[in-house]
């Protein structure tokens, strides 16, 4: 197996090491959002080939979308444990989803390109960090909406007496 596919499979199989650390109750409450994100990406990698945002130069499967293992990495997996440490403080999150997308965006963008894994075309790294912090924007109001119909409505009693 060549170097590179290597890294790759270490990017995606890395952060799922820390999900027993997460707790069920955590997962189960947080997976909308995640699998939000997931489907957002992927959605967006197909946009981002056509627009040529960036190019992937090596996949773990040949003809299947190359951000694939970030997005079964990283950003799933980053997402839950994000909205893990900061969902109810929305500054907080904001804050967190700036530094990780910026250290993403910058040093790990660079990185990738220098090991022939995949590189920006037509995004600068500033519109990356855009396009990430938007995404986490719809995120977070997607699992704010999700918690809210999670939460039993209360009885007409407990409305009058409460």
């Amino acid at each position: 197996m060549r170097k590179n596919k290597m890294i790759l499979l270490v990017i995606m199989i890395l952060p799922w090491l820390s999900m027993p650390f997460m707790g069920k109750r955590t997962i189960k409450r947080l997976f909308p959002g995640a699998i939000f994100m997931f489907i957002w990406v992927a959605v967006e990698s197909i946009l981002a080939k056509k627009r040529v945002w960036w190019r992937i130069y090596e996949r773990i499967i040949p003809k299947v979308i190359g951000e694939l293992p970030f997005m079964l990495g990283p950003f799933f997996v980053g997402s839950l444990w994000i909205l893990k440490w900061t969902f109810g403080n929305f500054t907080r999150y904001l804050f967190l989803n700036l530094i990780f997308d910026t250290l993403f965006a910058y040093p790990g963008m660079f990185i990738l390109k220098r090991l022939g894994i995949a590189s920006l075309v037509r995004l600068r790294p500033y519109q990356m960090v855009i396009l990430f912090m938007s995404k986490s924007v719809i995120m977070y109001g997607l699992q704010s909406s999700a918690d809210k119909l999670r939460k039993k409505p209360k009885s007409l009693f407990q409305k009058l007496f409460s």
